[in-house]
């Protein structure tokens, strides 16, 4: 009996210790509670990061197991227009409500303040010359500044009516410039209202002349266009480049690696052939849905392998980046604690993704390289 009674405590012991399951810790993220620490003075990183997620084997290819989402900076108001200067080494972006263009200078890492006033710039380029290219919200125009130092109005009217105020903007190697004009600048906080009696403004309730810089704006700007995407041809010539039957709205815009396609933000993401300047073929591309949930798009970059790298402004969890493939599948995302205004491809390879979130810059760096510039 006592030898049989032995036998089966050490059976249950056996089983017990089989049984048992050792600690597993939950690296913080931005959904577990508490959620994860940002900055320098945040515990480190676990890899892989726990914010980087792939939804489909590929996106693995496209990401660096050891590399972790860094916040840059933060402090600002309303993050935008992201653009990487391959020759200055730095990054472009526009804080659109606090009137400022900011740049995260490469060698130094430092963040400083590059055109105050920004006439609340949103979206920023460089085209094939280095030039830098803006929106502007306040003026409701697009400009270019050469590289001597003088700025050029590239567009500001379209058949006699003011342009609403151009949004986002993406060059050509044909050296045209399109860009989206959708009229968020008609806003107080954004840019410059209309004139009382305006679409913005019809009570009269806003006074545009109130923080006017002597421009003569506070009596000559109201809106008078749907919003539109439009072809800057280098002669000088405006067009409409999507017949307006084709999509309700506009917002972020960027072309293919190779230049035929270009993709369009209107609601989810739409694309289509370019043809001798206009868009042929124009369709849904994806309604950004992913688990139910609408990962509101803003703005956008292809990378060389034509996957494109969209923003996503949204509930927590599902706001930073959505990854979709050329076929319109949704491959991986890139969660960040606050909304995702637009992204770019930057660095000396271009090989990291920067991301304007609201009220800050994230940067993530990754196996693929944005298509050209950045």
């Amino acid at each position: 009996m006592f030898g049989a009674g032995l036998l089966t405590t050490g059976l249950a012991t056996g089983v017990a210790r089989a049984a048992a399951k050792p600690e597993l810790g939950t690296p913080p993220s931005v959904v577990t509670q508490p959620p994860r620490q940002w900055g320098k003075d945040a515990a480190p990183d676990v890899f892989p990061d726990p914010d980087v997620l792939a939804l489909d084997d590929s996106f693995n290819r496209l990401i660096v197991r050891y590399a972790p989402i860094t916040r840059l900076g933060t402090g600002f108001l309303w993050t935008e227009g992201p653009a990487w200067s391959g020759e200055g080494l730095y990054l472009l972006f526009s804080d659109v409500q606090g009137d400022t263009q900011y740049r995260y200078v490469w060698p130094s890492g430092q963040i400083e303040p590059f055109r105050k006033p920004s006439y609340y710039s949103n979206g920023n380029g460089f085209d094939f010359q280095g030039r830098q290219l803006s929106c502007q919200h306040y003026f409701r125009r697009v400009v270019r500044w050469e590289l001597d130092g003088a700025m050029t109005v590239i567009a500001d009217q379209f058949e006699g009516k003011s342009l609403n105020a151009p949004n986002d903007i993406a060059a050509h190697p044909d050296g045209s410039i399109w860009f989206t004009d959708p009229g968020a600048g008609a806003s107080l906080s954004e840019g410059h209202p209309d004139v009382a009696g305006g679409p913005q403004n019809p009570g009269g309730l806003y006074d545009p002349r109130l923080g006017d810089t002597g421009t003569g704006l506070g009596t000559a700007v109201r809106r008078e266009l749907p919003p539109n995407v439009y072809r800057w041809d280098p002669s000088g010539k405006l067009e409409i480049a999507v017949p307006a039957d084709k999509i309700k709205g506009c917002n972020g815009i960027c072309f293919s690696p190779d230049y035929k396609r270009v993709y369009i933000i209107g609601g989810g993401i739409h694309v289509g052939e370019v043809a001798d300047g206009k868009v042929v073929n124009f369709r849904d591309f994806t309604d950004c849905m992913v688990d139910g949930i609408y990962c509101h798009p803003d703005g956008m970059r292809a990378d060389r392998a034509g996957n494109i790298w969209s923003s996503s402004n949204t509930v927590l969890g599902y706001s930073g980046v959505t990854v979709w493939n050329g076929s319109g599948k949704c491959i991986g995302r890139i969660r960040l604690p606050e909304g995702c205004a637009n992204v770019c491809f930057g660095g000396p390879k271009r090989d990291h993704l920067f991301m304007c979130a609201s009220q800050s810059l994230f940067m993530l760096k990754v196996n693929i390289q944005g298509a050209s510039p950045g």
